[in-house]
């Protein structure tokens, strides 16, 4: 089994950036790819970006609200990646996840992930 733990969630206001980290523990050579998801109050959970390494390829995959503004980082080697978050706005107060993937490659779909950490409270004030 895999273990995640996210962190670096915080109070921030409009525009802000920040950083998010999630550390895998456990059967780590079973990682090929991981992904970050949102869920903010009342509304489902939201792909945000994801990442593969395949035949030493890494590979990246970013929802449309975010792309230009959010970064993926990170390599299986280290057991940890990290999403860098800019220019962040207030409909993006959300609990963040990190998961874990099915498979070695990048999904939107959160049915693909079969690891999740416990999620980071993120706040963005206006």
């Amino acid at each position: 089994q895999v273990q995640l733990v996210e962190s670096g969630g915080g109070l921030v206001q409009a525009g802000d950036s920040l950083r998010l980290s999630c550390a895998a523990s456990g059967r780590t050579d079973t990682i090929y790819a991981m992904g970050w998801f949102r869920q903010a109050p009342g509304k489902e959970r939201e792909f945000v970006a994801a990442v593969s390494w395949r035949r030493h390829i890494t590979y990246y995959d970013y929802g449309d609200s975010v792309k230009g503004r959010f970064t993926l980082s990170g390599d299986s080697a280290q057991n940890t990646v990290y999403l860098q978050r800019n220019s962040l706005r207030p409909e993006e107060t959300a609990v963040y996840y990190c998961a874990k993937s099915r498979t070695d490659w990048t999904s939107q779909a959160s049915d693909d992930y079969d690891a999740w950490g416990q999620g980071t409270q993120d706040a963005v004030s206006s």
